[in-house]
């Protein structure tokens, strides 16, 4: 008899059973909690025992219970409690709960790369937008003349024969690049394209008023928005370049005023589209989320018990009948265990005592 000071008196039994009742019976065993079995099998390898294909699907259902229980974290649903009364399922149930979590693993991902996707398109329109804006206001506030007056000012203040053997003619048009880029970046950017370009290239920047959401860390970040003249081809691919090395994203700028007033005017109804779209994909996400909310803990506590059990079985002795089981078990709870058996098998196992 247990006191504080002294255990249970234990049995060390032996169990035959038909492989058909074996998971069942592993089952209401473990509900029990008074069974340790034995390691039958201690020199055979974990991968060469006969239910670890089972084990493996248990660990990718598992898999796929973290990666929604996660995202279900990340949009703060609130996720109920498991129930406390749930079994394992059964080897057939298995299949439909596999299933069902596949399922809703597979249109999880499909909307989160849907939304990523839209989120992504949405962000660089955002930043078009601002760079439409600030190029139209410094356009209106330079003319092409005064630019091309800067620009020889410019050239011609430097000195070498590398700068004066770059100069091109007056007539030639210039060209521009328009992008948007890390506020803290412009500074060095700046630099890099003085020197780089000899300072044949001419930089107006803008800094952006409010903060704008990163493309790529999806992280709100202060902005600058630029515009860098230059003349020739060469020193546009100097300048894209550079651009590259700075992470500072180019986007298409239309020369004239009107074709820029028509983009952004395009831009922004785009925009109020895609904020519609994105809002349905957000609703859907948080829909497909709530819905899993409220099983997912059950579906936990199931495949870790069914984990659980092939585990167990993999300790067993097999042969092309039968299975053996050895364990320990109080002396006082033989009786129960034989009753428990006795339900779960209908007489198809052999309960015998060895110590």
């Amino acid at each position: 008899m247990s006191s504080l000071f002294r255990g249970e008196e234990m049995q060390l039994c032996q169990i035959y059973f038909k492989s058909e009742v074996a998971y069942s019976c592993v089952s209401q065993l473990g509900e029990m909690g008074i069974v340790q079995f034995k390691d039958l099998n201690e020199n055979v390898n974990a991968f060469q025992r006969k239910f670890v294909n089972e084990v493996r699907r248990c660990e990718e259902i598992e898999r796929k219970l973290r990666y929604i229980e996660k995202e279900a974290v990340k949009e703060e649903v609130e996720l109920d409690e498991a129930d406390q009364t749930c079994d394992a399922p059964k080897p057939k149930d298995m299949i439909t709960l596999e299933a069902k979590i596949d399922q809703l693993e597979h249109d999880l991902v499909e909307v989160n790369t849907n939304k990523d996707a839209l989120r992504k398109n949405y962000l660089e329109l955002i930043e078009l937008k601002h760079i439409l804006v600030k190029a139209t206001q410094f356009f209106e506030e330079h003319n092409q003349s005064e630019l091309e007056d800067t620009m020889s000012k410019t050239v011609m203040s430097m000195e070498g024969p590398l700068v004066i053997d770059s100069i091109v003619a007056p007539s030639m048009r210039l060209g521009f690049l328009a992008g948007i880029m890390n506020r803290d970046k412009v500074s060095s950017f700046e630099l890099m394209l003085w020197r780089f370009c000899r300072g044949n290239v001419f930089l107006k920047t803008a800094d952006l008023t409010e903060l704008v959401e990163d493309v790529t860390t999806n992280t709100l970040q202060a902005k600058t928005v630029f515009i860098i003249f230059f003349q020739g081809e060469q020193l546009k691919n100097k300048c894209k370049k550079i651009c590259d090395g700075f992470k500072a994203t180019i986007y298409p700028c239309p020369e004239t005023l009107k074709e820029r007033r028509e983009m952004l005017n395009g831009v922004s109804m785009r925009l109020d589209e895609l904020k519609t779209v994105l809002d349905q994909s957000l609703n859907l996400r948080r829909s497909i989320l709530v819905n899993a909310a409220q099983s997912i803990k059950t579906w936990f506590a199931q495949v870790h018990k069914m984990k659980a059990i092939y585990h167990t079985l993999n300790m067993f002795s097999h042969d092309q009948k039968s299975i053996i089981a050895e364990c320990w078990a109080p002396k006082s709870e033989i009786n129960r265990i034989r009753e428990i058996l006795d339900l779960e098998t209908v007489n198809w196992f052999f309960f015998f005592i060895i110590f």
